[in-house]
């Protein structure tokens, strides 16, 4: 399978029309896909990779082969073992990357940056999500703002070269429990995988730093289920070690997430009164159809008798 793929520099010229239904399509039948042309800075993309190779290198490789989890795999005991190491750091709305252990001055920096970048992107992406949805443009922004504003994190993980990779997962099957997610990932080792129609398609390495989208659960509820959370997982890998660095563009914690009304099909109406506006709407477009049943469903209309 062909994995989308959404060309933001396509987003101001003639093929802007083509450029959102391929976008609506990637959000609706897939819930993954990446984008080129994004406009982030390429050369700190590579910049913020290096650092973050060069940190599991000298502070992360040795101790996580040492860990309990490498020693749970040797044992036998599998089940719940996720062969990764990773470290989350927080943006907003409160940081904490000047608290977290053995990170440079430079690390902390650079990350700064590229995230200042991120926060845009994933604005920007999250409009044009509202707007296919038919949505005022700033709905999911505003949504997952609540009293801070959204909540920004990152996973920088590394996934180790592992001896028996068909023993164990890189990282389980899950759905993201958030909102937008952003990946900068490896140039050379795969792994991601996600399900698409019953069969998992592997996510080849980003080639001249893509970013790689999923959308979380939140952003299936806010749409009604338009826009489906993509069931995922990261396979072990003999031959080398995988880089994710996955950055959350989340609600809130206190943000309330429901269907947006717009989105909501109707519901509380009896088939009969149904059948009644079908009889003469039935060659028109089913969308009036059901805005005419919310509002009789909510007591703003009644059906003519």
């Amino acid at each position: 399978m062909k994995i989308p793929s959404i060309d933001f520099g396509e987003l101001d010229g003639d093929n802007r029309s083509k450029t959102m239904a391929t976008l609506h399509e990637a959000c609706e039948k897939w819930g993954f896909f990446q984008i080129e042309n994004h406009g982030i800075d390429k050369q700190l993309m590579e910049k913020v990779k290096d650092l973050v190779n060069q940190h599991y290198e000298e502070n992360l490789r040795d101790t996580f082969y040492d860990s309990d989890i490498a020693k749970s795999f040797e044992e036998g005991n599998r089940a719940t073992i996720d062969w990764e190491t990773a470290v989350f750091i927080k943006h907003h709305p409160d940081s904490n990357i000047n608290e977290l252990p053995n990170l440079s001055q430079e690390f902390s920096k650079t990350v700064n940056e590229y995230i200042d970048q991120l926060i845009k992107l994933a604005e920007k992406l999250s409009m044009l999500m509202s707007e296919n949805l038919g949505l005022e443009k700033n709905y999911i922004m505003e949504t997952f703002s609540g009293s801070k504003g959204p909540s920004v994190g990152t996973k920088v993980a590394k996934y180790p070269q592992c001896p028996h990779p068909e023993l164990v997962r890189g990282l389980r099957e899950h759905t993201d429990a958030g909102g937008i997610i952003l990946l900068l990932q490896d140039d050379q080792v795969s792994g991601l995988e996600f399900l698409k129609d019953g069969q998992w398609v592997k996510i080849p390495p980003s080639v001249n730093n893509t970013i790689f989208i999923n959308t979380g659960d939140q952003v299936e509820v806010l749409s009604n289920g338009r826009y489906r959370s993509g069931l995922h997982r990261v396979m072990a890998d003999k031959n080398g070690s995988r880089l994710s660095i996955a950055t959350f563009y989340n609600p809130a914690g206190d943000a309330i997430i429901s269907p947006a009304p717009k989105l909501l099909y109707p519901n509380n109406f009896t088939f009969q009164d149904y059948l009644k506006l079908y009889a003469t709407t039935k060659f028109d477009d089913k969308g009036p159809r059901f805005e005419v049943m919310k509002k009789m469903a909510n007591g703003d209309i009644s059906l003519p008798v």
